[in-house]
């Protein structure tokens, strides 16, 4: 595809900025990673609200882009090459970014990859299961008359927790002195814990010392306190 235009996702979403990255996404945690990623690197984005209560994600439109039918999902007019780059899963998204802005990510290939391991650590566990704990907690599964997925989940939650409050000892951020797409990918979901879910007790939030300071710095940010909001729900 050689314009923004051609994409299907487009005809649901008009670009009014077509030079610029088009998000698709909501103020999740996945959707605020790459709202305070494209907010810290000064990459000009247009985002586009996927409203969920109409069922936005299941569209034909949408599914064009993301066929797994998440958030959040964007689409570079100028990636690699020059061609439109069309792109899901937060994770990835992150590693793009950093690549294309040269920022968030260390250069030095042992560094590198050890942020990338740091990334892939709250992909596969610190955000999955901290969305379940979210579930048997405030929602539909504190109904459940058995415990047991609740307190797997909790558990399960605790002990990322203490991991990542263990490697935060002595450092700024989950690298060291230098703010990464290690810390974009985790504090908002960190930042749910005691906020939205209103699980802080439940896990024993405050106890975890280096993981409250880590968080309240990257929640301070100017870029963070913006990415909360957007893109704003209609």
């Amino acid at each position: 595809m050689s314009a923004l235009f051609e994409f299907l996702v487009t005809q649901r979403w008009p670009a009014k900025h077509p030079e610029r990255i088009q998000l698709y996404s909501l103020p999740t945690p996945n959707g605020i990673k790459i709202s305070a990623m494209l907010e810290e690197t000064g990459l000009p984005y247009e985002p586009h609200v996927v409203n969920f209560g109409s069922n936005d994600q299941m569209s034909p439109e949408f599914l064009s882009l993301n066929p797994n039918n998440k958030i959040p999902a964007i689409i570079d007019p100028h990636g690699p090459d020059g061609r439109p780059l069309q792109l899901w899963e937060s994770g990835a998204i992150l590693h793009y970014l950093a690549e294309k802005s040269g920022k968030f990510l260390p250069q030095e290939p042992a560094a590198k990859y050890e942020t990338i391991q740091w990334l892939m650590w709250q992909m596969g566990g610190f955000g999955p299961m901290t969305g379940q704990l979210g579930f048997f907690h405030k929602f539909a599964g504190r109904e459940y008359e058995d415990r047991r997925p609740f307190e797997r989940y909790r558990d399960e939650v605790k002990r990322l927790l203490a991991v990542l409050d263990k490697r935060l000892e002595g450092r700024d951020f989950i690298m060291g002195g230098e703010y990464t797409i290690a810390d974009i990918a985790t504090w908002p979901w960190a930042r749910t814990i005691d906020g939205f879910y209103e699980a802080g007790e439940a896990v024993g939030f405050a106890n975890f010392e280096n993981v409250v300071r880590w968080l309240e710095e990257c929640k301070a940010r100017p870029a963070s306190q913006n990415a909360v909001n957007i893109p704003k729900r209609n």
